[in-house]
């Protein structure tokens, strides 16, 4: 009996573009990071005061080593911040960082140059114009840390802190998922975990902008992205000493399911949320009628 053909690269064959979705870019909504190179350099620059130390007198021995402290503790506190503000930024709706990580860093600056151009016998003027210079130049390299909460007009703050919690066990699971993936050591796949991460966040994005839509994503947040991590976990320890090509193939189709689910789910929230908004325009419109007001 003849059979009709049907491949991959066949129009409406089987694993054809018909089939599912096309994989979504693993770099889709992500954007370069702000603690590069730039934050690097702040770990640097101090060292050389370490090699004045120990050329110094005890006095100033202790200025400097407390300076280089002071220092480094003010380039950590500057990647912590720009951190904070890129998840901040991140979010449609994001409360302000509770600690103004960036802001203690251009004052600890300040303060770490005191001490460094600090000279008993030479007076206050040239630490004090140091301070000043270096709390100013790395607030303008860097900027403050913000100070008002995003998106939060009108909504249930007990319900965005419920969203808030899910999303951040949400988010420790993906990041045990990307750690366990690069336990297979394959490029392709690590890429693979990267377009599923992407599709997750998309929801993450939606209930955060509606905390209503908690309870239907609830599973996915939570039971589903638990069951990925684990079945990641279990994969990459199976391929990384056998790299069946079975394997592999089970483990993709897990993670195209997972996506077209996770995707689906979306837009059903994004469905629902147009619905209530017809709802609230249709009701807003009667009562107007009621009023006497016509269109």
């Amino acid at each position: 009996m003849a059979q009709r053909y049907g491949g991959k690269f066949s129009p409406q064959g089987t694993g054809g573009p018909k089939d599912a979705p096309p994989p979504k870019n693993p770099f889709h909504g992500k954007t370069r990071t702000r603690a590069g190179g730039r934050v690097n350099f702040l770990f640097i620059a101090p060292f050389p005061l370490l090699f004045s130390a120990f050329a110094s007198e005890p006095v100033g021995l202790a200025l400097d080593l407390a300076a280089f402290g002071v220092l480094i503790l003010a380039a950590w506190l500057t990647r912590e911040g720009l951190k904070a503000q890129e998840a901040y930024e991140a979010r449609r709706v994001a409360r302000r960082p509770a600690i103004p990580r960036k802001i203690f860093a251009s004052v600890l600056t300040g303060a770490g140059l005191f001490l460094a151009g600090f000279a008993p016998e030479a007076g206050l003027l040239n630490p004090v114009i140091f301070a000043v210079l270096g709390t100013v130049l790395h607030s303008f390299a860097f900027g403050l840390d913000p100070l008002s909460d995003k998106g939060m007009e009108g909504v249930d703050t007990f319900q965005q802190d419920r969203v808030a919690h899910a999303v951040d066990e949400a988010e420790k699971h993906l990041a045990a998922m990307k750690d366990a993936i690069l336990r297979a050591g394959d490029r392709k796949l690590e890429a693979r975990v990267d377009a599923f991460q992407a599709t997750a966040r998309e929801m993450f994005r939606t209930v955060e902008q509606d905390p209503r839509d908690l309870t239907a994503a609830r599973k996915y947040l939570g039971v589903y992205l638990l069951g990925a991590r684990d079945a990641t976990a279990k994969f990459a320890d199976i391929y990384s000493r056998t790299r069946d090509a079975g394997v592999r193939a089970d483990y993709e189709a897990l993670l195209t399911d997972l996506e077209q689910n996770f995707a689906a789910r979306t837009n059903s929230l994004l469905l629902d949320d147009r619905s209530d908004l017809d709802v609230e325009i249709e009701v807003l419109r009667e009562r107007l009628q009621r009023e006497g007001v016509r269109s």
